[in-house]
């Protein structure tokens, strides 16, 4: 969420910032909000000044003894009380507006963003690796998986629906291998702080991220018995969420920052903006897994962090030998709650283009307003907004699919990468 004040003092500055996100910011539908809040709150506090002297004069005609005034003053305490109680009610509906406004309202774009409307003005900022050169028809991930016999979207299907895969073998060893893999580098290498978190989460903690209200219909809703007297829950549709609400409502000591989280979960996404994109195979898929990483830390040290979780992200794809390239999100494709984001794409041979397979932002204290995440400044003793960030460590799936393109055989075989030698006991092939 932005800085209410700074909306206050300078609507027009932020909303001219917002269009490289190609947001329109409604200027009068604001302004006039906050005039009526304005003039509400006034006349509240004025009412609440009068019945507050009335009162006082009760009291006083009381000890004098004179039983009419002090019956007159009452009679003025209650009006006074009635109508300090509609403005009330008046202030609490103006502001429920001016909350639901700003929870619409995207996060600011750094500077350093690229201007641009889509994803072909994002801007590459460099490449790994070397695309490895095939001798024989490339199969893409689908075709490979088959002629495994490993991967299987119909049975999927027949389980649950369309957008859902069934693993078997050494293809579903082989995808918690990666996994393992990607846990074991950023605990003992990079030094994050491995966390398991609920599946479910709540709505409060949906919108400390972001995800909600804007995004509801990209989400999983699990109604829950009211009876039961808790609120309904979602699905995750990442980490990201139950990671980053950890600090939710926290004043952390300055030595307890930075924090660095890992966390592997599945994730849930309904897809609802992207029907009849990548209907084939496993890159958009309603459950998929990912190996999160999450950074809570002082605001001054945000965009040195940013570039960290980049490099421990592209960590993953160098010893996978997985060629890949990063590139800087333009305004137009960056994220509802991203200040910068990195993308990071890897190489798919069957496609013969890169594809997303990390996203690494930095929020800036757009999350951490909404979340009231913060941390005591010790130059000031005041508790501060504290920055957060989040990254895939990789998305688990897509990895695989890397795996299989990039490291299949003409006999239908797939080479397992030497790096998760150990974790497949000791297999350097599948098929």
């Amino acid at each position: 969420m932005l800085d209410i004040k700074a909306l206050r003092a300078d609507p027009e500055a932020i909303a001219a910032l917002l269009k490289k996100k190609g947001f329109d910011l409604d200027v009068a539908t604001f302004s006039e909000l906050e005039e009526r809040r304005k003039s509400i709150q006034m006349e509240t506090e004025n009412l609440q000044q009068s019945r507050n002297s009335v009162s006082k004069q009760i009291g006083s005609a009381m000890k004098a003894g004179d039983k009419a005034l002090a019956d007159d003053l009452k009679a003025q305490t209650a009006t006074l009380g009635d109508d300090l109680a509609k403005a009330k009610e008046q202030l609490n509906d103006v502001q429920s507006e001016l909350e639901a406004l700003l929870e619409s309202i995207p996060n600011i774009p750094h500077s350093s963003v690229p201007e641009g409307a889509t994803e072909d003005d994002n801007v590459e900022v460099r490449r790994w690796g070397t695309h490895r050169t095939f001798d024989f028809d490339i199969k893409d991930h689908v075709d490979v998986g088959a002629e495994l016999g490993m991967l299987d979207f119909e049975v999927a299907a027949k389980i649950t629906g369309s957008r859902f895969a069934v693993m078997r073998s050494d293809l579903a060893r082989l995808h918690r291998a990666l996994t393992q893999f990607m846990l074991n580098t950023h605990i003992e290498e990079h030094g994050y702080s491995e966390v398991y978190v609920p599946y479910l989460v709540n709505a409060a903690s949906l919108k400390g991220t972001g995800q909600l209200p804007k995004f509801e219909a990209d989400l999983f809703k699990v109604p829950v018995d009211k009876d039961s007297g808790n609120s309904d829950l979602y699905l995750i549709p990442t980490a990201e969420v139950p990671v980053t609400n950890i600090v939710r409502d926290e004043i952390l000591n300055d030595a307890e920052l930075h924090q660095q989280y890992v966390a592997h979960t599945p994730c849930f996404r309904s897809e609802a903006g992207s029907y009849g994109r990548d209907t084939r195979g496993m890159i958009r898929q309603h459950q998929f897994e990912k190996v999160e990483l999450v950074h809570v830390c002082r605001p001054d040290r945000s965009e040195e962090i940013l570039e960290q979780l980049v490099g421990h992200a592209e960590v993953i794809l160098q010893k996978l030998n997985l060629p890949y390239r990063t590139v800087i999100l333009c305004g137009g494709d960056l994220g509802f709650s991203a200040y910068k984001t990195y993308d990071i794409e890897v190489w798919l041979p069957g496609q013969q283009k890169f594809r997303e397979i990390s996203s690494c932002s930095n929020m800036g204290d757009f999350q951490a307003r909404r979340m009231q995440a913060r941390w005591r400044n010790p130059e000031t003793g005041k508790p501060e907004l504290a920055h957060t960030l989040n990254g895939s460590g990789l998305a688990v799936g897509r990895t695989l699919v890397a795996v299989l393109e990039n490291y299949q055989n003409e006999d239908g075989s797939v080479t397992v990468p030497e790096v998760l030698v150990p974790y497949m006991g000791g297999k350097t092939q599948i098929g």
